[in-house]
């Protein structure tokens, strides 16, 4: 299993040109692997390229995470670049700020199919060469997930892919990949800018590097060491 100093480590982020994926594309860049990073917008994916000044070490592939032929697709670019897969970062993700009394039901069906679906197709996509690789599975989540929100279908959906992660680790224990959640607490990104304040809530918060240095140490834990899952919180964040 690649530690994070192996150069020769290579990692594909879903979600990566902004907020606490872009932050991971950084740090793992810095610690010497070759990324693979998608997105919907190639543009937009580009013009992260460009700022990050990864040369060869970056890939910028447009994908639907939700689509097992678009992901898939993106799996298979990644090989034919760099050779091998040896982790992957289930990272995309968004919420409707709403709740079961107020919201729409419409916006939850696609918050459900990007948090859920999601990285269950990244998994069924990369299995095969993570299993030749030995590597890991990162699922981002959310203290959301762990401890629900009245009536909040994000806390549904990261309720889901906290299953979804203890599943997978089931599934694959005895082929030498990894699985590790990752559930943040409050973090100031552009995930709040669908918020109705438009603007992360009062209280103590977190940066997308900190959780970003979560997912690196976990990627980088030693061959037969798994850390299955990890909570992290901003200090005072009661929730």
């Amino acid at each position: 299993m690649s530690s994070e100093h192996d150069s020769g480590a290579v990692t594909l982020v879903t979600g990566g040109a902004s907020g606490i994926g872009a932050a991971t594309v950084r740090r793992l860049v810095d610690a010497g692997h070759r990324v693979a990073v998608t997105g919907r917008d190639q543009a937009r994916l580009d013009a992260f390229a460009a700022e990050l000044g990864a040369g060869e070490r970056l890939l910028a592939v447009a994908a639907d995470t939700t689509d097992f032929a678009s992901i898939g697709a993106a799996v298979e670019a990644t090989l034919k670049t760099f050779g091998r897969l040896d982790h992957v970062v289930a990272n995309a993700g968004f919420s409707t700020h709403d709740n079961l009394a107020d919201g729409d039901p419409d916006h939850w069906r696609e918050m459900l199919l990007v948090n859920v679906l999601g990285p269950a197709v990244l998994v069924k996509a990369a299995l095969p060469a993570l299993t030749e690789s030995g590597g890991r599975v990162v699922m981002v989540g959310s203290t959301a997930g762990i401890k629900n929100t009245p009536g909040n279908m994000y806390s549904v959906s990261k309720t889901a892919l906290t299953s979804l992660a203890e599943n997978t680790r089931v599934l694959v224990t005895g082929s030498g990949v990894g699985v590790t959640l990752v559930a943040p607490g409050r973090v100031d990104t552009p995930f709040w800018s669908s918020h109705p304040t438009g603007t992360v809530p009062g209280g103590p918060a977190m940066t997308p590097q900190h959780v970003a240095e979560a997912i690196v140490w976990a990627l980088a834990q030693p061959a037969g060491v798994e850390v299955n899952t990890v909570v992290v919180r901003p200090t005072g964040q009661i929730h």
